[in-house]
C-alpha cells in the first residue's frame, strides 16, 4: 500500500523551546487517520506544518512523493484541510463562496460543484448566506470546499464540531466513502473519541510534542494484558472470600466483575462450580478508544 503521507523526524523550535519532537509516521491511501492528544500536545502545530502555514525547523514532510520543504507548491496541491474552524464569506451565499474557491483551481466545473453540494448536504441551503448558517452547516461548506479539487490528501481538525448526531454520522459515512471509492487518505483531529473508533483505520497519538503510538484502533484499544469479565452467577457466599482476596472481585447485585487474563477464566469457573456457585453467563468488557487514550495521557 502507498504512503500519500509521510513525516520524517518532523521538529519545530519556538522561541528556543522544541514544541514538536522529532515525530515519524506515515498515512496509507485509501486510510482514515486519527491524530489525538491532549490540548496543547502539538497537534495542530503538526497539522500546519503539513499545510504549510508554519514552516518545519527540522526534518522534512512529503505528500504524495513531493517534499513541503522544497517543492511545496506541489507538494500542496494534493491537500484540502480545515483548519481549527473553516473560514467563509458571510455575506456571500454557500454557492458564491464556493463558486470563489473554484476559481483557485482550473477545471473545475459547475457540475462538480453541485455534485459535492450534494454529497455534504447542502442542497437545500446552499443559496442562503453564511450569515445564516449554523456551525454545523458552515463546517459541511467547509469540507465541501476541501473537496472541490479531488484531493488525495484529506485534512480535517475536529471535522464534528458543531454537528448533531444524524450529521456526525453522515460526515463519518461521507469520509467512509471517499477513502473506498476515491482512495483518498484522511487525516481526522477531534476529541470526540468515541466517534474516532467508529471512523479510524488507524490512530497516532502526541503527548508533550512526542508521538507516543501508533496503531490500529482495534489493537490499539485491546492492547493491555488485562479484561474485566462481568459474571452473572447464582449465590456466591462460599466463594467470596477467596474471588475478593485473589481476584480482586468486586460484587454486584447479580454476581461479580473481575480484571484479569483470558486464559484464568477456565480455572476460575471451575473453582466455582466446586463450591456450587452457578455461573449463568461471563461478558468481557471490552475497553474504549476513551478508556486507552487516559491512561496513557494521563499515565
Amino acid at each position: 500500500m502507498n504512503s500519500l503521507l509521510t513525516l520524517e523526524n518532523v521538529k519545530k523550535t519556538i522561541n528556543g523551546k522544541e514544541i514538536i519532537k522529532g515525530i515519524s509516521f506515515s498515512v496509507q491511501e485509501g486510510e482514515i487517520f486519527g491524530f489525538l492528544g491532549p490540548n496543547g500536545a502539538g497537534k495542530t502545530t503538526t497539522i500546519r506544518m503539513i499545510v504549510g502555514l508554519m514552516s518545519i525547523t527540522d526534518g522534512d514532510i512529503i505528500i504524495c512523493g513531493k517534499s513541503v520543504k522544497k517543492d511545496f507548491s506541489e507538494a500542496i496541491q494534493h491537500v484540502g484541510a480545515i483548519v481549527e474552524n473553516p473560514e467563509m464569506y458571510k455575506f456571500l451565499t454557500g454557492y458564491q463562496n464556493l463558486l470563489q474557491y473554484a476559481r483557485m483551481h482550473k477545471g473545475i466545473t459547475r457540475e462538480k460543484i453541485d455534485e459535492i453540494i450534494e454529497l455534504v448536504g447542502l442542497t437545500d441551503r446552499i443559496h442562503d448566506k453564511v450569515s445564516t448558517y449554523s456551525l454545523g452547516m458552515r463546517q459541511r461548506l467547509g469540507l465541501a470546499q476541501c473537496l472541490l479539487h479531488d484531493p488525495k490528501l484529506l485534512i480535517l481538525d475536529e471535522p464534528t464540531n458543531g454537528l448533531d448526531p444524524a450529521g456526525i454520522r453522515e460526515i463519518r459515512d461521507h469520509l467512509r466513502m471517499l477513502t473506498r471509492e476515491k482512495g483518498m487518505s484522511v487525516i481526522v483531529s477531534s476529541h470526540l473519541l468515541s466517534e474516532m473508533e467508529m471512523m479510524c483505520d488507524r490512530i497516532g497519538i502526541i503527548q508533550k510534542g512526542e508521538l507516543i503510538d501508533v496503531q490500529e484502533v482495534n489493537a490499539f484499544v485491546e492492547k493491555g494484558e488485562r479484561l474485566t469479565y462481568v459474571f452473572e452467577t447464582g449465590e456466591i457466599d462460599a466463594a467470596l472470600l477467596w474471588l475478593q482476596e485473589e481476584y480482586k472481585a468486586h460484587i454486584t447485585d447479580t454476581g461479580f466483575t473481575i480484571q484479569c487474563q483470558r486464559d484464568h477464566i477456565p480455572e476460575l469457573v471451575k473453582r466455582l462450580i466446586e463450591c456450587n456457585v452457578a455461573v449463568f453467563s461471563i461478558k468481557p468488557v471490552s475497553k474504549t478508544l476513551e478508556d486507552r487514550f487516559l491512561e496513557i495521557t494521563t499515565g
